[in-house]
């Protein structure tokens, strides 16, 4: 029986160790927020369900690279959103992207011809904000967004610091987030795939 006092640290520990009911009490604890949390960007049950069971087998097929020093809170949740983001890349990818959002926005009356030329056009605008990040900040977005690389794991792939990570992470969204500013549902939903 696993103690209600222990922190999400000792679990973490006891995880990394290979402990079943810790990581038992990790998803107890946390699956139903982390349910949310994804249905909330997704907007699918299933899909949001899948996610939830992906993020746990993640963190028990890599349990030994869980640091226990840092927050176990925010590493599900970072895992939880990359691994939306990924399955959401998919579906555009599979051409789902325009099913998505009459899924997802069924007020919105736009014609399949316009959602595909507005979301070619962000894209490409995208890409030129992209373009004309700092060349390591552009380096630091791309290792986070594209590999799904943690903050540790780019800072020991290019030499630096977490903190000059989270530095670099920081700025690149704020400029992001400022050049892709507007009003479009369309642009607001790619944001939020992308950003």
């Amino acid at each position: 029986m696993i103690s209600d006092t222990l922190t999400d640290q000792d679990l973490a520990v006891l995880i990394k160790k290979g402990d079943i009911r810790a990581f038992d009490k990790i998803y107890e604890k946390y699956s139903t927020r982390l349910y949310l949390f994804v249905n909330g960007i997704i907007k699918s049950q299933k899909d949001s369900e899948d996610i939830v069971q992906e993020v746990f087998f993640k963190i028990w097929n890599n349990r030994k690279k869980i640091n226990e020093f840092l927050s176990l809170q925010s590493f599900l949740f970072t895992i939880a959103h990359n691994t939306t983001i990924s399955i959401i890349r998919k579906k555009i990818n599979e051409n789902n992207y325009v099913s998505y959002v009459k899924s997802v926005q069924n007020a919105v009356e736009l014609s399949t011809g316009e959602i595909e030329l507005e979301y070619k056009e962000l894209e490409d605008s995208f890409n030129k904000i992209l373009d004309n990040l700092p060349k390591r900040q552009r380096e630091v977005y791309m290792l986070s967004r594209e590999e799904e690389l943690s903050y540790k794991e780019i800072a020991e792939r290019l030499g630096i610091s977490v903190n000059t990570v989270e530095n670099h992470m920081v700025k690149a969204l704020k400029f992001i987030r400022i050049n892709m500013k507007s009003t479009s549902f369309i642009t607001s939903l790619f944001c939020a795939f992308f950003i």
